[in-house]
């Protein structure tokens, strides 16, 4: 199977499987699929064992790389509900606007632990594993993968560059966690003796969803791996974070600062990058559990491409909408009690993200899913 993650955005798997999976402080999904296949192997299982390739973006990319490294989905669970007190505290020195809303040291010293030693060449990784990161000094996406296969996995003898099997693995998660307003970019030597890249957030990419990333480097000649295509053949999962859609009324917008504005307007972008990116996962693969996608397109469960469904589609979400959570998981909540619910960097809000996320999981993941799969 197959796996993608982001936050800003979420994460994704492959059977050749392919999956995308988000942080367990906002959707228990990767702990419902544990859950149900130890329940149809009759014993303990890890997730590195069923999914070839797992991705992740931002906060996604922390729990890919765990879950390829082989923790658990609880252990997982366990290590956010440590960090994010420590993480998501404002600096002392800190000035709105000037420097970012917190200070990543904790955060890189909890990866340094978790990740000790590890790069993404080590044997520690037990499966595939894929990240999205936006590199700021050449404006470029970089979708780094532990694939041996890759034209940049070894460094050259000119070393005109650093191989990426020697990059550090909490070096590339921490980049690809660098959300701008919060975290400081992260720097990664690329050259040795020159000036290192700057790192920001996946999310800053197309891939916040990264499901059509590890797609394309599952399939894509250059990448090396050319999976074989087809609804039997390539299962992908994909698991958000937790979606809505960014608004702004015009009274809003005329009283905001600019900054606010800039950062209303990112996270609209980014939220358009996640729509188009479900809309050519829904179209191009045969969905099991179809989303809407707009008013006009509708989920496009009945949409096939002139050549064909290119693999089995399962996405796993909850919208932070009011409708939706009454509908799906039964709780209502109040306008204010919605947009405190959205503040990803509050921690205060793990517990009922993960509650509404465990109800939606199991719903939205069961035996009969993953026997597919198997």
């Amino acid at each position: 199977m197959t796996a993608t993650s982001s936050a800003l955005g979420e994460s994704a798997f492959s059977r050749s499987t392919a999956a995308a999976c988000a942080a367990p402080s906002r959707s228990p999904s990767w702990s419902e699929i544990e859950h149900v296949l130890a329940d149809i192997e009759g014993r303990d299982v890890r997730l590195c064992e069923y999914f070839d390739l797992i991705g992740g973006t931002s906060t996604g990319a922390i729990i890919a790389a765990g879950l390829a490294t082989g923790f658990s989905a609880g252990e997982i669970h366990t290590f956010y509900e440590r960090l994010a007190p420590k993480v998501f505290r404002s600096s002392m020195f800190h000035l709105p606007g000037w420097h970012a809303n917190f200070d990543g040291a904790a955060l890189h010293e909890e990866l340094d632990r978790t990740f000790s030693g590890c790069t993404l060449g080590s044997e520690k990784l037990k499966t595939g594993l894929c990240m999205v990161l936006k590199r700021l000094d050449t404006g470029s996406c970089w979708i780094v993968m532990n694939n041996p296969r890759s034209v940049f996995w070894e460094t050259p003898q000119d070393n005109s560059f650093v191989g990426n099997s020697y990059l550090s693995l909490p070096d590339v998660i921490r980049a690809s966690t660098a959300a701008p307003y919060y975290f400081d970019p992260q720097t990664i030597e690329i050259v040795k003796g020159m000036e290192p890249g700057l790192f920001l957030d996946g999310g800053l990419t197309p891939h916040n969803n990264p499901s059509l990333a590890l797609f394309l480097t599952a399939v894509l000649p250059p990448y090396r791996l050319e999976w074989k295509t087809g609804v039997d053949d390539l299962f992908i999962l994909s698991v958000g974070t937790g979606s809505y859609r960014p608004k702004l009324t015009t009274r809003e917008a005329q009283r905001a600062p600019s900054l606010l504005l800039a950062i209303n307007a990112l996270a609209a972008q980014i939220s358009d990058n996640q729509e188009l990116t479900l809309t050519l996962m829904s179209w191009l693969g045969q969905s099991s559990l179809p989303w809407p996608i707009n008013s006009e397109l509708g989920d496009l469960k009945d949409a096939t491409p002139p050549f064909g469904k290119l693999f089995h589609f399962h996405r796993c979400d909850i919208k932070l909408e009011q409708q939706w959570l009454t509908q799906n998981v039964g709780v209502t909540l109040s306008a204010d009690d919605i947009v405190k619910l959205r503040q990803m960097e509050n921690p205060d809000n793990i517990p009922s993200l993960y509650s509404f996320g465990k109800i939606a999981a199991e719903k939205q993941i069961t035996h009969e899913l993953l026997e597919r799969a198997l």
